[in-house]
């Protein structure tokens, strides 16, 4: 049984939105933003501004009060989630795996268990940035490809927990708020 998130907004077809699904193991869609790689980038390194990438109030906000950037891998970053499926408000960790500057940004979610040990669930978050053509008669753009992956997440968690929690439909709002918060301003 699949559960999703039920304040996830249905899409409507973008024409700025390409979404590719292999949906037995991964979600991948792209976009083109009317901002710079490096402004791009700067927003998905910013653990204080994690939130403004969701469509949702799932995401919440940093744990820490003033997060430091993400500049390596193997940084840990805290996350205040919530979700009605869940026992409400919940702490994730994201664990960097993928990191080169203005290119990519990936992470693993996870928990630390009562040994201290951050464990992770075998799903991963990854955004891969290119430099594009300007869309709105600005200099530059960025084409955004958000992948969500599963594929490492055992069958029997798959079904117990309902992963992916979520259509496809929920990265490309991803990737719009994103846009939103990078441009905004």
């Amino acid at each position: 049984m699949t559960t999703t998130d039920p304040t996830a907004p249905d899409t409507d077809t973008d024409t700025d939105t390409d979404t590719d699904t292999d949906t037995d193991t991964q979600y991948v869609v792209s976009r083109v933003v009317d901002a710079s790689p490096q402004e791009v980038f700067a927003l998905l390194a910013d653990p204080a501004r994690h939130h403004e990438t969701e469509p949702t109030d799932w995401v919440r906000g940093p744990l820490e009060e003033d997060p430091a950037p993400l500049t390596e891998v193997g940084q840990v970053f805290g996350i205040e989630m919530f979700h009605v499926n869940t026992p409400g408000r919940y702490d994730m960790h994201n664990r960097v795996i993928a990191f080169e500057q203005d290119r990519t940004l990936a992470w693993e979610p996870g928990q630390y268990g009562p040994d201290g040990e951050l464990g992770t669930g075998g799903w991963t978050w990854r955004y891969d940035l290119a430099p594009a053509d300007g869309t709105s008669g600005g200099d530059s753009a960025t084409e955004v490809t958000l992948t969500y992956d599963w594929s490492a997440v055992p069958a029997p968690v798959r079904e117990g927990f309902g992963i992916p929690p979520f259509p496809p439909s929920f990265l490309e709002e991803s990737l719009a708020a994103l846009e939103k918060a990078v441009t905004a301003g």
